[in-house]
């Protein structure tokens, strides 16, 4: 199945077995046709945010120089044979971008523009900012606490202790995100169970969601965060696609599945409101970012699987 969810389908060649070879990346590095993709204290380089913008990514000699100045070199792939390069510059500070790279460059905030981007690339600006925000935080062993250097072009940290030589390795946390659909038990369905998160001051209902625990099946953990967050029980949980997010390190795991009780008990902890929308709610829904008052329902963002969730949804209704 392939949804075209945002963040997926980079086209990247990642190269996987030949990251080992340092001689081989070296000459990558060297490649006429190197391009790198820079971060910057979690941010993207883009082009053009008052029109439609457009991800950066250097090549020739100003790629070299954000290699060079880079905290991290990452290796990302190839693209039509020529090799790709993440950079994080984080360390730098503005002054320092602008002799790299001209005056003004703009970074931007990935979740607030991916879906703005071209689908291949908001996909490897994701992968590049998910693989650099990792580096940071992974700087000292958790095993015996000396530092750790990157290796595998990026993709392994290992301790530098000759006692330990630890290694690490970029983690994605699975995450579970559901759409909970009413087909009738409760004698008015279709309907659709969306929820408005505590930390969200503005009406914007989404699916829900949540991590997947240890010993827990996917299955499992729709079940028990449906059940934890709103109080019911499901039946027919059925996978529908995923989608990398890395802000920082999730791959979402979507699903649907069905209601077998339409009685809300929300978890305060979690939901500041949850509630059963018809498609007809649904359709007269703001637009998540929208001017309009703040108690007027919004969809999730447009770059998320949980809005592609509840529009896949109203499209198998009407």
């Amino acid at each position: 199945m392939n949804p075209g969810l945002i963040y997926t389908a980079s086209g990247l060649d990642r190269q996987a077995m030949r990251r080992n070879d340092v001689n081989w990346l070296n000459a990558q590095e060297n490649h006429a046709d190197m391009r790198v993709v820079p971060v910057w204290r979690d941010k993207n380089l883009v082009d053009g945010m008052d029109t439609a913008p457009l991800p950066l990514m250097p090549s020739g000699a100003v790629g070299t120089r954000l290699l060079n100045a880079a905290d991290t070199v990452l290796f990302l792939g190839l693209i039509d044979g020529a090799p790709l390069f993440g950079a994080d510059v984080s360390s730098l500070v503005e002054e320092d971008l602008e002799m790299l790279l001209g005056p003004q460059p703009t970074f931007v905030d990935l979740r607030a523009t991916g879906w703005l981007l071209p689908r291949d690339e908001a996909a490897i600006l994701a992968y590049a900012r998910g693989l650099a925000y990792w580096h940071r935080s992974n700087g000292f062993c958790g095993r015996c606490g000396h530092p750790t250097k990157p290796q595998q072009g990026g993709h392994v940290r290992k301790c530098i202790s000759n006692s330990c030589g630890r290694e690490s390795y970029p983690r994605t946390d699975p995450a579970v995100i559901m759409l909970v659909v009413d087909d009738g038990v409760g004698g008015q369905g279709p309907r659709c169970l969306l929820g408005r998160h505590v930390r969200w001051d503005f009406a914007m209902y989404s699916t829900l969601a949540g991590f997947v625990e240890p010993g827990e099946s996917l299955e499992e953990a729709v079940a028990r965060e449906v059940l934890e967050e709103a109080g019911l029980p499901v039946t027919n949980v059925t996978y529908m696609a995923s989608q990398p997010w890395p802000f920082p390190a999730s791959l979402m795991l979507g699903y649907q599945a069905t209601a077998t009780s339409t009685k809300i008990s929300i978890d305060d902890d979690e939901l500041a409101d949850a509630r059963w929308f018809t498609p007809k709610e649904v359709a007269r829904f703001g637009e998540w970012g929208a001017d309009i008052p703040n108690d007027m329902p919004r969809l999730p963002r447009k770059d998320s699987i949980a809005r592609w969730l509840v529009e896949t949804w109203l499209k198998d209704v009407s």
